[in-house]
């Protein structure tokens, strides 16, 4: 019966050591990821030197049935000096943006802060260069109660926390 007990005694330390290095391992693990991440730019409310082909694009009466509906915007650099573009975020998940730098190298989705993974923008819009931002809004995204009228901005930030705003609208019919 003694030797029952230390038998079990000897499995249940063996469990809990496995365990807690298991524990360890995973956190670890998660202070490693964290300490190679870097916080994104914020917008310091300051308009950025790049400039837009348009601000606001309206897309008129578009249907659900009919699917996605997309705008490429030019994003010009009028500066004597290179800009990167830090970030690209969307006010709301239905829409999505991608740059599409000269060469045609296209970086992307870049969606709703707060919604998921948004990676870095880490585009440099070369001095007198350009580049396209593409513009995808999902109508179907709100379900049936997404009708009418709506209104979505995209927002992009250069590394000096300078930001350049797009405003995209539409009514939506079923």
């Amino acid at each position: 019966m003694f030797l029952l007990i230390k038998l079990n005694l000897n499995k249940m330390k063996k469990t809990i050591t496995i365990t807690l290095l298991i524990i360890l391992a995973i956190i670890g693990l998660i202070w490693w990821g964290s300490k190679n991440q870097k916080a994104p730019v914020q917008s310091t409310g300051e308009q950025s030197a790049l400039t837009t082909s348009e601000s606001v694009y309206n897309f008129g009466t578009i249907s659900m049935k009919d699917g996605n509906v997309t705008k490429n915007f030019t994003i010009t650099n009028p500066t004597d000096k290179d800009i990167l573009l830090s970030s690209v975020s969307t006010s709301c998940m239905c829409t999505n943006a991608f740059i599409i730098s000269p060469d045609g190298t296209k970086k992307g989705p870049f969606g709703m802060s707060g919604h998921g993974y948004l990676p870095p923008a880490n585009e440099t819009i070369k001095a007198r260069g350009t580049s396209n931002l593409e513009v995808v809004y999902d109508p179907n995204a709100h379900g049936p109660a997404g009708v009418g009228f709506i209104d979505r901005f995209i927002t992009l930030v250069d590394e000096n926390g300078k930001d350049i705003s797009i405003e995209i609208k539409a009514t939506v019919t079923p």
